[in-house]
């Protein structure tokens, strides 16, 4: 292969061009959730390209979800910026095609969440960040301990407080996939069966507030290795994965990326 032969498979095509610059704009805020992309004659003008290299660039930008085109006398593209919940869904096609269990989702879940717990603990900011905003959260789940839905809400909301808490953005996005995968595939089982089994129990209830206090008092006292062992055995307890077996596998469909 010539030379020059090299350099024109290395050169980018103009669409890829266009679909990357645009992508970057649309990642880092210059152009918002829900606004409209320039029509298409300003991207020719600004990138000096065909109509067919934007085309293309903004079906690129599509498969991506990146962008909404509407198509009509009032079409265009619209921004979409990425949303957690659709890095959920992808992760849940992923597992479902390697026929994942739901017990080994739950394996994941209880290190991960057990590791943030430990970065938690290790924050030198936790009293100013991180233990306020998980007490204000078990005192809303204490002023619901009587009301079984309302309960099962604040206790989500106490473990995604507690993830949000470790400071690694990395794990908070893929610790909150999990979450939202988990708690999508509870909810099927709740509504399927009735059974709001174990959180319909109060004892239940009361002692998961127990583990929570405890799981506080730990990050605030910056005890990070008893922080993580609280959260991996809250997480190990039997009534609370009773729907889980070997049986039950991943599904994707459970969660609504939109």
């Amino acid at each position: 292969m010539t030379t020059e032969r090299r350099r024109q498979r290395r050169r980018p095509r103009l669409a890829d061009v266009v679909a990357d610059e645009l992508r970057d704009e649309i990642l880092e805020g210059a152009i918002a959730d829900g606004d409209l992309l320039p029509k298409q004659d300003e991207l020719i003008e600004r990138f000096r390209v065909s109509p067919p290299s934007v085309r293309e660039a903004l079906r690129i930008l599509e498969t991506e979800g990146l962008v909404s085109v509407l198509r009509g006398n009032m079409g265009g593209a619209v921004v979409s910026q990425p949303q957690p919940l659709k890095v959920g869904y992808m992760l849940a096609l992923v597992l479902q095609s390697r026929s994942v269990s739901m017990d080994d989702v739950a394996a994941a879940l209880r290190g991960l969440e057990a590791l943030c717990a430990d970065l938690a603990a290790r924050r030198r900011d936790r009293a100013r960040t991180v233990v306020p905003a998980l007490r204000a959260r078990l005192d809303e789940s204490v002023r619901h301990l009587d009301d079984t839905d309302a309960y099962i809400r604040c206790a989500r909301a106490f473990h995604e407080d507690l993830v949000a808490g470790c400071g690694n953005e990395t794990l908070v996005l893929m610790v909150g996939a999990l979450e939202a995968l988990w708690s999508a595939h509870v909810d099927h089982h709740t509504t399927a069966t009735a059974d709001a089994a174990p959180f319909a129990s109060a004892k239940f209830r009361a002692a998961s507030v127990r583990d929570h206090e405890a799981m506080i008092a730990a990050i605030a006292e910056g005890r990070a290795e008893d922080a993580a062992a609280l959260v991996h055995q809250h997480f190990g307890q039997p009534d609370l994965h009773g729907f889980v077996s070997d049986e039950t596998r991943v599904r994707a469909n459970l969660l609504n990326p939109d």
